[in-house]
């Protein structure tokens, strides 16, 4: 039993003498292909490093080379062997690290730069021989896995703080307070700025702030751009080398993911900013030269500039959304929509610029003092917008110092001239003449008026006495309508009159229709009947014009023979006159042929019965015989007075002769007219 324990302590002891000589004099190391490890080195005949951390000659110390995946022999009499797993970065993350040798950093650095020799800092001979800097690191690890030596670089993610220095629990505290600035930056994930229907990002931008590099120029709030070749500051050391410059950036970060070490430059999410429709933004920039003045020599109130100088930009934005750094600059939105002001301090309109206002208190003709609401609707040209924001600063200060004084005191002015019932019944006029008049004033301001709207006078609840008035006018109102509506009634009645006659005429349409049909029956046969009158009438028209012409030829011809009759007659009394020795006893003889035929026809005995024939033959008278006692005694009593002679009536005349002849032709055509 005893020779068994002998053997199996000999055993036993050949093993521990076996292990000391392999893992303790030989120094067998078993490194797995997912691990590395750091070779610290007890002593060298090279001595021992004073300043630095990494020896880079052999000296005693870390060494820059890392063990990687299999078996090596390294003393335990001279090497210290610190394995640990590979870094690994997994996807969305970033790692920082802190090199804990290396040349100093410089009075503008906060951050050591890159080495690109370095090779991600996984060649530490190449990061300390190429000028690599101690503490913070530009440089960062996106996901990955690297064989990073923790001697000299510190390696920081969410969860950990990799490292095996052996004065860890001195620097803890620093590389603690280092990953809660980058936890609360959220520096361990990228910077990723989404689109519309994104994450909380969506429609938002990225404001950058460098913390290393110079610093901005005197007199300057913001870093000018140095252009795109920085990767959008993902390169810290190409932005340095286009001489940007720390503090906030002009350059701002859009829609896309970025790896930004964010100890080099923190990113602030803001909003962009958007222009609604019916707005343009007024640009008032805080970055840039000194600009050439553009709103010419004659206005006074400020000066407008062109893009990339500090003022007011003469050009407006136009409706949209804009990346627009709100560090730089600031974008006034100025409605180009009709803007209505109300004086009214219970109603205030969505943009706010008149919550300040009230209604204007008046003062009228006959002592009233009543407020006055008021609407105003006003316009502002986008071309002129630049002009109002360089004038005034915004909308709220125009409204407020400006066109309240303005519109307030018109109104007074105005309600000064006119009674509270005039104020009240011209209403209308007194708008049109405040559209008329205050246009111009309002151009000044570079604005347009559009319209004026004239609210009800109000008093105070206790103040009845415009309530009386108003009542007056209520009741004279109705009184009005009262009549118009009775008017109204009449004329229904008089509609309703009409109606029942046009029911009665209804009713009665087949009589009118068949008396309408007889009438036009016996229009026709009227019409047959005077254009049969007419063509009798015509009939006797003819027969008229016949006659009458006939009628006319008969009365020409007569006169024509009276004419001639009488031509016959002249010239027999002419030539019976020439016969008579003259024209006295011509009228001698004619005297006596009527005396003779006046005797003749009486029926008045002028001489007796009986005369006494005294003889035969001629009497004298040239009658041959023919006549009476009476008449010769007539013709010689006549001739005696005459002074004729007997024996001129005794002597035969030619004259006669043709007188005797004349007067049978005469009886001849008037016995033959007669018997016609």
């Amino acid at each position: 039993m005893d020779e068994w324990l002998m053997i199996a302590g000999i055993f036993v002891g050949i093993i521990v003498l076996i292990y000391l000589f392999i893992f303790q004099i030989l120094g067998l190391r078993v490194i797995n292909s997912n691990e590395v490890a750091v070779v610290e080195k007890w002593w060298s005949l090279k001595g021992s490093l004073k300043d630095s951390i990494i020896a880079l000659n052999g000296e005693a110390g870390y060494a820059p080379g890392l063990l990687r995946g299999g078996i090596h022999f390294k003393s335990v009499l001279m090497y210290k062997i610190h394995k640990y797993p590979l870094i690994t970065i997994p996807q969305g993350q970033i790692a920082y690290l802190f090199a804990r040798d290396g040349a100093p950093l410089s009075p503008v650095q906060t951050l050591g730069r890159i080495v690109p020799e370095a090779n991600n800092f996984q060649d530490v001979s190449g990061f300390l021989k190429n000028g690599g800097q101690r503490g913070p690191q530009r440089g960062i690890l996106r996901e990955g896995t690297y064989a990073i030596n923790l001697a000299q670089f510190i390696v920081i993610t969410p969860n950990a703080i990799r490292s095996i220095s052996s004065n860890f629990k001195q620097e803890r505290n620093e590389l603690v307070s280092m990953q809660k600035t980058l936890a609360e930056r959220e520096g361990f994930s990228p910077v990723v700025i989404m689109g519309q229907g994104g994450s909380e990002s969506s429609d938002m931008m990225g404001i950058v702030t460098v913390h290393d590099g110079t610093s901005i120029q005197q007199g300057e709030i913001i870093a000018p751009n140095v252009g795109e070749e920085h990767a959008s500051f993902q390169d810290p050391e190409k932005f340095l080398e286009l001489g940007g410059r720390r503090g906030k950036q002009i350059q701002i970060l859009t829609d896309g993911t970025y790896y930004i070490n964010r100890l080099f430059a923190t990113v602030e999410y803001r909003p962009k900013t958007v222009v609604p429709i019916g707005f343009v933004g007024v640009v008032v920039s805080f970055f840039g030269s000194e600009g050439v003045d553009t709103s010419g020599e004659n206005y006074k109130h400020g000066e407008l500039v062109s893009v990339g100088s500090k003022g007011v930009l003469e050009k407006p934005l136009m409706p949209g959304k804009y990346a627009f750094n709100t560090d730089a600059g600031k974008v006034v939105l100025v409605p180009t929509t009709n803007i209505i002001l109300k004086w009214n301090k219970t109603e205030t309109g969505d943009h706010k610029y008149d919550e300040n206002l009230t209604e204007v208190d008046i003062i009228t003709k006959d002592a009233f003092e009543p407020s006055l609401p008021l609407s105003v609707v006003m316009h502002i040209d986008y071309k002129q917008a630049p002009w109002v924001i360089q004038r005034f600063g915004d909308i709220g200060m125009l409204v407020n110092q400006s066109l309240d004084p303005l519109v307030s005191a018109y109104f007074k002015d105005v309600a000064q001239t006119k009674t509270l019932i005039e104020l009240i019944q011209e209403r209308s006029a007194i708008r049109e003449r405040a559209v008329y008049e205050m246009k111009e004033k309002f151009e000044k301001y570079n604005l347009q008026l559009e319209e004026v709207l004239i609210g009800t006078p109000k008093t105070a609840v206790t103040d009845t006495q415009i309530e009386n008035i108003l009542m007056q006018l209520r009741e004279r109102q109705i009184a009005e309508e009262k009549k118009v509506t009775y008017q109204k009634q009449q004329s229904a009645a008089e509609s309703e009159k009409s109606l029942r006659e046009a029911q009665a005429i209804a009713e009665q349409q087949s009589f009118l229709t068949k008396s309408k049909i007889q009438i036009e029956i016996e229009g026709n046969n009227g019409a047959a009947l005077a254009s049969r009158a007419e063509q009798e009438s015509n009939q006797i028209i003819a027969l008229a014009r016949a006659n009458a012409s006939k009628i006319k030829l008969e009365g020409e011809a007569e006169a024509s023979k009276e004419s001639n009759v009488g031509l016959a007659k002249a010239q027999a009394i002419e030539a019976q006159v020439k016969a008579y020795g003259g024209a006295e006893f011509r009228v001698i003889q004619e005297v006596t042929d009527k005396l003779a035929d006046a005797i003749k026809n009486t029926t008045v005995d002028i001489v007796p019965k009986t005369v006494v024939q005294m003889g035969s033959g001629d009497n004298g008278s040239g009658a041959g015989g023919t006549g009476t006692v009476m008449d010769t005694l007539l013709k010689f009593i006549t001739l005696d007075k005459l002074g004729v002679s007997l024996q001129h009536m005794n002597e035969p005349s030619a004259v006669t002769q043709e007188d005797e002849s004349m007067v049978k032709s005469e009886q001849g055509e008037d016995a033959q007219e007669k018997q016609s």
